[in-house]
C-alpha cells in the first residue's frame, strides 16, 4: 500500500468516516458526549443475530431525533435473560461492531446489567424507544427518563421477524 488512500483503515483518511468502530464508545465517552443532548433517542437489546425487523426498527427510532444511541447487553447480561443456555450467539463486541455499521446508529455503548437503567440515567436522553413487544408502562426505565423531562415510545413491532424464530428455524 503506497499511500494514505489505499490504506482504508489509516487514521485520518477519508475511509475513517466508514469504519463503524469509531461508533463504540464507552459509557463515559457518551455521557461527555452526548448527556442530556436534546434531540437524542436511546434503545437497547441484545441484537444477536441482526435481521431485518432489526434493521427497520433503528432506522424508525433515529427518524424520532437528531442521534441514536443503542446499548447492547454484555454476553453475561444477555444470557440472564433467559434466551437459552447458548444464546448469546454472537459476542458482545460483534454485536456491537455490526449495529455501529448501521447508517441510523451514531453510538454504541454495551452494558453489564439486567436493565438499560444505569446508562440511561448517565446519559439522559430525550426519548427512550422499545419495539412495540413492550407495554412502556411496566417497565422501570419509564418513569427515570420521565425525571429528567424525557419521553419513552414503543415503536410498531415488525411482525415476522425474531431472532429467536430464525434460530429455532435454522436448527431446524
Amino acid at each position: 500500500m503506497d499511500s494514505a488512500h489505499d490504506a482504508p483503515d489509516a487514521p485520518g483518511t477519508p475511509f475513517d468516516r466508514f469504519d463503524p468502530a469509531r461508533k463504540l464508545l464507552s459509557q463515559d465517552e457518551a455521557q461527555a458526549r452526548f448527556r442530556g443532548r436534546p434531540g437524542t433517542v436511546f434503545t437497547n437489546g441484545v441484537f444477536d443475530v441482526l435481521h431485518r425487523g432489526h434493521v427497520a426498527y433503528l432506522a424508525a427510532a433515529r427518524a424520532l431525533g437528531d442521534r441514536l444511541i443503542v446499548a447492547v447487553n454484555s454476553d453475561a447480561s444477555a444470557r440472564r435473560l433467559g434466551k437459552g443456555p447458548d444464546r448469546p450467539l454472537n459476542r458482545a463486541q460483534d454485536r456491537a461492531f455490526l449495529l455501529a455499521g448501521l447508517e441510523s446508529v451514531d453510538a454504541v455503548v454495551e452494558f453489564e446489567e439486567d436493565t438499560p437503567l444505569a446508562v440511561l440515567a448517565r446519559l439522559q436522553p430525550g426519548l427512550y424507544v422499545k419495539g412495540g413487544d413492550y407495554d412502556m408502562a411496566t417497565l422501570a426505565e419509564t418513569p427515570l427518563v420521565h425525571s429528567w423531562g424525557g419521553r419513552s415510545l414503543a415503536l410498531p413491532f415488525v411482525d415476522g421477524y425474531s431472532t429467536t424464530a430464525l434460530v429455532r428455524r435454522i436448527r431446524g
